[in-house]
């Protein structure tokens, strides 16, 4: 198959969008298949701020990368950028013939991928990574009405597709709450690299390994870690809130950020109010090799947000054996299990603290939910989603060809 793949959001942009369909290219190529990505183009800056060189990603000789003009976009990445779709791209994307065309996000190069969809004859897919009401935090307005249009055109951009995936249930509870209907849906989990994130011995005996990474970060024996965007809409707060309460019982505790964001400041004055600033460690964007070793360092991985669909820090740091204490908010509790760790109510400070300490101080339960979590995320691992994926475009070519008597 030669499969299109359209998105808004692409390297060099830090996201976890970008991240996932790059890994499920890489899986597609090696069952046999060809991908060709159709993205925005980028700027220096926007290379730059991910302390990238400015030049195109090498993904191999069967991945093309086709990058369309574009504009700057406030995101929370602060690396946006914007496609005015024209229609007139499908004619470039026909020499290329895609077997099925798989579309990302519903901007500019979403709208390219309908266009050349209808042109084409060909089946379009569509993922929606979105939680659709924090999205709107980013809209350049404002207005009631121009809110729940924005909401309408969402809905009827994936009423388009043959089939639209999420990697939660709580995206498809939103969208019909808003009014989706009359197209098949299916959660597929964003791939996960079980191979990069593990943990440092997979036979458990990590010893002089952990202690190696401890000291290398400057880690204690009970360090909690979280891993994303620091802003206000991930909530990191309430784990700073927790903070203090955990020190009382676990003296030397410590909280990790992997990551940065605009909430950063904020967090480091509110630390300081509470007494805890000596305790929080920000580590800035580190590299997946960095970052998995980060997590091997760690006892726990903590999760405040309310607007993740999944949360790809969660799943890695599960995939090298972390036990999880997440709230109870859109997509967190349908990867959050009793085997893998604990959910608490959103904005429970108290809650998030005493299940941590929970963890922090019995070592066998600690233990027994990492190696649950570990267990559980391999069956998000990447070659397992990218075998999910072959058999779902076969399937929706399959079933549109014979609708429409291809």
């Amino acid at each position: 198959m030669r499969i299109a793949i359209f998105s808004d959001n692409f390297y060099p942009e830090l996201s976890g969008i970008s991240d996932s369909i790059i890994a499920l290219s890489k899986q597609l190529v090696r069952r046999g298949h060809f991908v060709d990505f159709y993205v925005p183009k980028y700027t220096k800056k926007e290379f730059a701020a991910a302390n990238l060189p400015p030049t195109e990603i090498d993904l191999g000789k069967n991945i093309k990368v086709h990058r369309f003009n574009s504009f700057p976009y406030e995101t929370g990445t602060g690396q946006g950028r914007f496609v005015i779709p024209d229609g007139f791209r499908s004619i470039t994307i026909f020499r290329y013939h895609p077997d099925v065309i798989h579309t990302q996000l519903f901007f500019g190069v979403g709208l390219e991928a309908i266009f050349a969809a209808r042109l084409l004859k060909k089946p379009v897919i569509g993922t929606n990574h979105t939680a659709l009401k924090e999205f709107l935090k980013y809209s350049p307005f404002h207005a009631t009405w121009f809110n729940t249009g924005l909401l309408k055109y969402v809905n009827w951009y994936y009423e388009r597709c043959e089939l639209v995936t999420a990697p939660s249930q709580s995206v498809f509870d939103e969208m019909v709450a808003l009014g989706f209907k009359n197209v098949k849906s299916r959660v597929v989990s964003n791939p996960i690299d079980t191979v990069m994130f593990k943990p440092v011995d997979a036979s458990g005996k990590a010893g002089a390994n952990k202690t190696a990474l401890k000291k290398k970060f400057g880690f204690t024996e009970a360090t909690l870690i979280t891993a994303g965007r620091i802003a206000d809409e991930k909530n990191t707060d309430v784990l700073v809130r927790a903070l203090p309460q955990i020190k009382k019982v676990v003296p030397n505790a410590v909280l990790a950020f992997a990551g940065r964001g605009p909430a950063e400041e904020k967090l480091k004055a509110l630390a300081k109010t509470l007494g805890v600033a000596d305790s929080l460690k920000f580590l800035g964007l580190l590299d997946k090799p960095t970052l998995a070793e980060a997590f091997n360092a760690s006892e726990l991985f903590a999760v405040a947000s309310k607007s993740d669909t999944q949360n790809m820090g969660m799943m890695q740091a599960m995939a090298c054996g972390l036990p999880i204490v997440g709230v109870r908010a859109r997509g967190l509790p349908e990867y959050i299990h009793d085997e893998n760790g604990f959910v608490v109510e959103p904005d429970d400070d108290k809650a998030m603290a005493l299940k941590a300490i929970d963890i922090l101080t019995h070592k066998t339960k600690a233990a027994t939910l990492g190696k649950g979590a570990r267990t559980y995320v391999e069956h998000f691992s990447e070659p397992a989603i990218g075998a999910e994926w072959e058999a779902i475009y076969e399937g929706v070519i399959k079933s549109y060809n014979e609708r429409n008597n291809l």
